[in-house]
């Protein structure tokens, strides 16, 4: 069975790029899921990796083998019609609730960051993704190219000087109070769920148009490795940070104090992934919207933005602890049911 190895990567790179998006790249979604429980996080950093290759894996693979060309038609196939309706409609409020979330993310990074009013950052990033949106995307999503791998960059050399402090190995061990604690056990399960629940609106038609087996399955696998690797990275680098749960975007805070000259690099950095969160959720909405009711393409994407304005006016911290793990549970059944989907390879050769 042979595997083209160079469609293999692109595949493991459109993988990575579509889970790094902002609520990763600021620190806090991987400060919520498992930094916070010290050691214990890292134990479900490990867990969850196992399910992002495993998984990740397998969901691609069974895109390419019944051809879905859209996570409509794959949830279908795992959920039956009926209750595939249903799913897509919560798939729509998440993908709502998302968008919401990074705007409240781009707003906190004018805030805590540039010392601006957060309502400032929020307006500023709606304009912006209106202009975008009149001239077009494409090289927009051209943006992810160069930031995600500069983030992954960064990422990396702050855990090169985080390992160098003194007591690094202690607050790597060290397991903290916390009065949720049990969460950390359920964090592996809800952080993947998630992930691959907002993932597969990107990942099911890649797989599909790549149809071999083996060449999904080998981006699947490099592309959840990748992640593991990245979430390691970050969360060695975060539990050197006293107070990291104070923090909207702890991973700036990291550089401030660690890489000085590297800060408003990174801070631009983290902007560009925020903000290609934000229009690739956005054209996901109003996709979906648009199957329901026949209405022209911004009259869907101002009221999408006008919903988004009045949640995002909670704060970043506040709106990810709640809505991310929330997903996450409702999510959760995704992966179970794609747990247990058997999977009978065709023979590629």
């Amino acid at each position: 069975m042979k595997v083209n190895w160079g469609a293999a990567f692109q595949v493991a790179a459109v993988y990575v790029g579509t889970v790094v998006g902002a609520g990763f790249a600021t620190g806090k979604e991987i400060v919520e899921f498992f930094s916070r429980f010290g050691f214990i996080g890292l134990v479900g950093i490990l867990m969850s990796g196992y399910m992002l290759i495993f998984l990740g894996s397998k969901m691609m693979r069974i895109s390419a083998q019944i051809g879905a060309k859209s996570y409509e038609e794959f949830n279908e196939y795992l959920f039956g019609k009926f209750f595939a309706t249903g799913i897509n409609i919560l798939m729509l409020f998440m993908l709502l609730g998302v968008c919401a979330v990074m705007l409240s993310g781009a707003g906190a990074i004018f805030e805590e960051q540039l010392g601006l009013t957060k309502n400032i950052g929020v307006l500023i990033t709606i304009g912006l993704s209106i202009i975008v949106m009149f001239v077009g995307i494409k090289g927009l999503f051209a943006v992810n190219t160069f930031v995600v791998p500069m983030m992954i960059c960064f990422s990396f050399l702050l855990l090169i000087l985080s390992i160098q402090l003194p007591n690094f190995m202690n607050q790597l061990l060290y397991i903290p109070y916390a009065e949720d604690g049990w969460k950390s056990v359920v964090a592996p399960f809800s952080y993947t769920a998630f992930n691959l629940g907002l993932a597969q609106a990107v990942l099911v038609p890649v797989a599909a148009e790549i149809k071999d087996d083996q060449t999904v399955k080998w981006g699947g696998i490099i592309g959840g490795l990748a992640l593991t690797i990245i979430l390691i990275a970050s969360h060695a680098t975060l539990v050197m940070l006293p107070n990291i749960e104070f923090y909207e975007i702890p991973m700036a805070v990291i550089m401030k104090n660690l890489a000085t000259g590297f800060y408003w690099i990174f801070v631009i950095i983290i902007y560009g992934e925020v903000f290609t969160s934000v229009i690739g959720n956005i054209f996901g909405v109003e996709r979906q919207i648009r199957k329901y009711i026949t209405v022209p393409s911004m009259v869907t994407v101002s009221a999408i933005f006008i919903i988004c304005y009045f949640i995002s006016l909670i704060d970043y911290g506040t709106l990810l602890a709640y809505l991310y793990p929330l997903f996450g549970y409702v999510s959760i059944i995704f992966i179970v049911l794609l747990w247990m989907k058997p999977f009978h390879p065709e023979n590629n050769t």
